[in-house]
């Protein structure tokens, strides 16, 4: 059965990635696989980081990490999105580590049996997850029950070299390690690095780093620290589709819903079969597609299941042939940073919200 959308997924140069980070960092890569991996498949991204080297792989849910153990994955799993309520008895039966970010998380995984596995996540300055107001509190608590792997915190403006936050977020973290050393607890594992940490600030690697986009072969921040290309590099994800239909239109023909767009002179359209229900950014404007060697680009309104693209009158392309939506940009197609940038939002977002309708196809070499 042939496809009208397919994202293809490099797993080489996932490999190649991951043995770049490890490199840079030289200690312990905890991959990142949250959110379906990034858009590029949980189970299949999972499996592959694990075959490539990655020491650990971090998740969001709890449900995530227990699909990995139920698919194979054997290294260390931590979720870090377990709220009270969760159910910490499949973590702690599937051997996943939970983190810890409330009084309440760490009173119900206590009454486990077994000494069930934590990290203890801190709030170093992002204002976001982990312990601030009850931090003097947890430092009296009663730690006996539970086996306190980890302590991490998370970056808020690590793609940007030379904040003060980011000093300021590395010397908090420090602080607290040691407040949980003056009580009798010192985890193994301190994490505190993302992606753009790893790549920009050896001092905050400590002993993993956390890394998911780049993983992915796309930039933290592309104004901030460049492309991929000038990351070393390699995008995982090409997605490619369908011409659903060609056909040739006169000047003056109002196109998609609205008629926010309108042809200046005889030309060539393509319909794309995807759209805002696969992935494609409705609002998206100045990205487009690649074929017969070149860009073609968006015209009109993103609609549901289709998009309209403006071939040129000369296009030899055909209803049936595909069209790169994005790939790694080295023929000249768009990249999902093009497609971050038409849609006013990042490329994390482009690659992540590629919807299930379209298949994951898993190749050595994709480019």
């Amino acid at each position: 059965m042939q496809h009208r959308a397919e994202a293809r997924i490099d797993l080489f140069a996932l490999a190649s990635n991951i043995s770049i980070l490890k490199a840079t960092s030289q200690v312990d890569l905890l991959a990142v696989v949250k959110a379906d991996a990034y858009g590029h498949g949980l189970v299949e991204i999972g499996l592959a980081a694990e075959k490539s080297g990655a020491d650990w792989l971090g998740v969001a849910l709890l449900e995530e990490a227990i699909s990995l153990r139920a698919h194979g994955v054997r290294i260390p799993i931590l979720a870090w999105l377990v709220p009270p309520g969760s159910d910490f008895d499949s973590a702690a039966k599937h051997d996943i580590d939970v983190a810890v970010a409330s009084l309440g998380t760490l009173k119900e995984i206590s009454q486990l049996p077994n000494k069930p596995r934590i990290h203890i996540e801190v709030d170093t300055g992002m204002t976001r997850g982990g312990f601030l107001d009850e931090w003097d509190e947890l430092l009296k608590a009663d730690f006996s029950k539970v086996e306190v792997v980890g302590i991490f915190s998370h970056f808020a403006r690590a793609d940007e070299a030379g904040q003060q936050q980011n000093l300021d977020q590395l010397t908090e973290f420090k602080k607290k390690i040691e407040q949980l050393k003056a009580v009798g607890i010192n985890p193994l594992i301190k994490h505190l690095s993302n992606s753009a940490a790893t790549l920009l600030d050896s001092d905050s690697t400590f002993d993993m780093v956390r890394t998911g986009i780049a993983m992915y072969g796309l930039s933290p921040d592309v104004k901030a620290m460049g492309d991929s290309k000038k990351l070393g590099l390699k995008p995982v994800m090409q997605l490619r589709a369908k011409l659903h239909l060609v056909k040739k239109v006169p000047a003056g023909s109002p196109v998609g819903y609205g008629a926010t767009a309108v042809t200046e002179k005889e030309t060539k359209i393509g319909v794309v079969a995807m759209g805002y229900a696969d992935g494609i950014p409705r609002i998206a404007q100045g990205a487009g597609v690649f074929i017969d060697g070149k860009r073609s680009p968006i015209i009109g309104r993103v609609s549901m299941d289709q998009f309209v693209v403006d071939l040129g009158v000369s296009s030899t392309a055909n209803s049936g042939d595909w069209v790169v939506v994005f790939g790694d940009g080295s023929h000249g197609e768009y990249t999902a940073d093009d497609w971050g940038n038409a849609s006013l939002s990042i490329n994390y977002e482009i690659v992540t919200r590629i919807g299930p309708r379209v298949p994951r196809i898993y190749a050595p070499h994709v480019y």
